[in-house]
This record gives structure tokens, sequence and C-alpha cells, in this order.
């Protein structure tokens, strides 16, 4: 019988993961670079470099730490409901609200987008995210691409391979290392970027590391990794204090190739390898260090915890409208663009938990009426 501690802590880390995912968006409303400025939902003309600098970290370990722990809890779900009703049951909780929110937030995304810019209104059909042609589903892409890794595991299940016999260190050096191939090749061969279709979004040399990371959450429930209360603190204190040094590979690599197109600090090719060898150690890294600074230290979970818990997953699902709406009336004040960005990103989070909170509650009365 595997612990319940578990669960509290991951639940508490997949909590912060969202408000991260708010802090995230709310610093792309103040970004300086300017590439979101055609397709983000509300640009504000009081930029500052941190908030790009912030997001660069950000992005590094937020999304791998999600399909992680997605993939942690997989494995038991299909084991309690066979393939059929865990695809019945995945596709309900996934796809459903997506549905929901691509004909609805979407087209309240753009409506948003344009009157933030002060520009008219367009025809309707151009509102849905096959026909808006710049930012597609935007943030919900998230939902499909989860249920696609849902069904690839539950294909690799039935293929009986002998991957449970692999360790812990096995299965992370693997996910490096294919990571790390992937990456190199679609690179070198120009697939950099975004596919967009009316059912799947997704970054093109992401898509496999997300997977592999969903895989390697799922290698650690059936190696229980987490059922032991042992603390490994030295190595855990060495990736805390050595975990800057991928990081900052990755960011200047990476900011080198944008600020300096065409100059490298070595060659095209060996710039490219450093580039993608300090991405993916800094997202196994961070990924170590999160998951491990929650099960040591926020391993229990009180009242408001299991709330916030509770409301995370309806929390990302509308956040961006709230943001949205929040930023657009920020434009209209002389507020300092750091004060802006703080009260962007603390009360999207309060709103949505807020607006999540009470329709839930709406939904239990309007339940218990029906029964």
């Amino acid at each position: 019988m595997k612990s319940e501690e578990r669960l509290y802590f991951l639940d508490n880390l997949r909590t912060f993961l969202i408000f991260l995912v708010v802090l995230f968006h709310a610093g792309v409303v103040y970004e300086r670079t300017g590439s979101a400025a055609s397709w983000w939902i509300v640009v504000d003309p009081s930029t500052s470099d941190l908030h790009g600098l912030v997001n660069l970290m950000l992005d590094i370990f937020i999304m791998p730490t999600i399909f992680f722990i997605a993939g942690y809890f997989t494995p038991v779900s299909l084991e309690r409901k066979g393939g059929r009703l865990f695809l019945k049951t995945r596709f309900r909780r996934l796809m459903i609200p997506w549905l929901l929110a691509v004909f609805t937030l979407m087209p309240l995304y753009k409506v948003i987008f344009l009157y933030s810019r002060g520009l008219p209104q367009e025809s309707w059909t151009s509102y849905f995210h096959f026909t808006n042609g710049i930012f597609s589903m935007s943030w919900l892409w998230f939902l499909p691409v989860l249920f696609l890794f849902d069904c690839l595991y539950l294909l690799l299940s039935k293929l009986n391979l002998p991957t449970v016999e692999l360790t812990l260190g096995q299965a992370v050096g693997g996910v490096f290392l294919a990571g790390f191939v992937y990456t190199v090749v679609v690179g070198a061969v120009g697939w950099i970027g975004w596919t967009k279709t009316p059912l799947l979004d997704f970054q093109n040399e992401r898509l496999l590391p997300y997977f592999l990371v969903f895989l390697l959450g799922s290698q650690c429930y059936r190696l229980e990794i987490f059922d032991t209360k042992a603390k490994n603190m030295k190595l855990y204190i060495a990736v805390l204090a050595t975990i800057w040094i991928p990081m900052n590979l990755y960011i200047l690599v990476l900011l080198n190739f944008f600020l300096r197109p065409g100059e490298f600090f070595f060659s095209g090719l060996i710039d490219g390898l450093l580039l993608w060898m300090g991405f993916h150690a800094s997202v196994l890294g961070l990924l170590y260090c999160a998951v491990t600074t929650f099960k040591y230290y926020f391993h229990k979970q009180g009242r408001l915890g299991r709330v916030l818990a509770r409301l995370s997953y309806n929390v990302y699902i509308i956040h961006v409208i709230v943001l949205g709406l929040i930023a657009s009336a920020l434009l209209k004040t002389d507020l300092p663009g750091m004060l802006k960005y703080s009260i962007l990103a603390l009360t999207t989070y309060a709103g949505s938990n807020w607006i999540a909170f009470a329709y839930t509650h709406a939904m239990k009365r309007i339940g218990s009426r029906a029964s």
C-alpha cells in the first residue's frame, strides 16, 4: 500500500506550479522583447527586461514538472480503471473542458486582445481557435497534449516493454540522452517552433522531452520512489548548489541566438549542443529540486492547501481570461510596471480561485437539488 503522504506534497507542488503559470503569463504582459505583441492577450507598454529573464527561468521547468506529476499518477489510475474506463475518464477530464473552453474562452481571448489594443472587433467566424490564425488555442494546448500522452501511455502499457526494470538512475539518464538527441536533431533540421492544428498545439522541440518526463513520473511511481521518508541531503544540497550552471549555460546561449543572430560563442554546432545540454540538465535538475523541496518541507496540507489543490485545474483553465481583464484595466493606470506586474499576478490568481470556488459550489447546489 503506497503512502498517502506523497499525495500531499505532490498536490502542494502542483498548486504552486499553477501559481507560477499565472506569474509566467503575467510576465508576458510586461516583457520588453516585444515578441508577444502580436499574439498575447494584453501587452502593456510598461515593460522590463526582468520579466523576460524571470520567464526564461520559469519556462524551463514549470510544464515538465506538471507533466511529471501527471505521469506519476497515471499508472495507478490505469490499474484501477482498466484501459477503456481510463480513456473515458481522461477524455471527460481533459477534452470536454478543452472543447468548452476553445468555444467560449478563446473567443473571449480575442475580444480582449482587440479591445486592449484599441482595435475594432472582427467577424465572429475569426474568433475560434482554428480560424484566428495568430494565437490558435494559446494556453489551452496543455489539455489535448496531456490526453495524447495518456493515450500513448496506454498503448505502451499494452506492449509489455521491460521499462519497469529500469532503475531511477537509468531512467533519468535515458530521459536526458533521448531528449538531448531529439532536440539536437530538431534544431538541425530547422523544426524549432510551434505546430498548430485544430486538435493539437505543441512546441516541436519540447513535445518528446515532455513525454519523456511524463514517463519518468510513471516510472517513479512503479519504483515507489516517494514511499520512503529517508532524506538524501548531500545530493539535494549538491543539486541546489550547482543547478545555476546549466541554467546559465542555456540562458546565455539562447539569448546570444536571439540578440546576436549569426554570431556564436564557438560555432553554430557547438553552441547548439551547449544550448540543449544546458536545457535538459536544467529541466531534470530543477525538477529534482522542486519535487524534493516539497517532499522534504511541504508534505503536509492544511484546509487552505486542500481547497487550492482542488481548484488548481479550473484555475489553469480560466486564469488567462481573468488576467486579460485585469491587465486591460491596469493599462489605464500610471503605476510602475513592476507594481502592475505584482498586482496582476496576485489578483489574477486570487480572482481565478474565487471564480473556480464559486463555480464548484454552484454546481454542487445544482446537483443536490437535482437529486
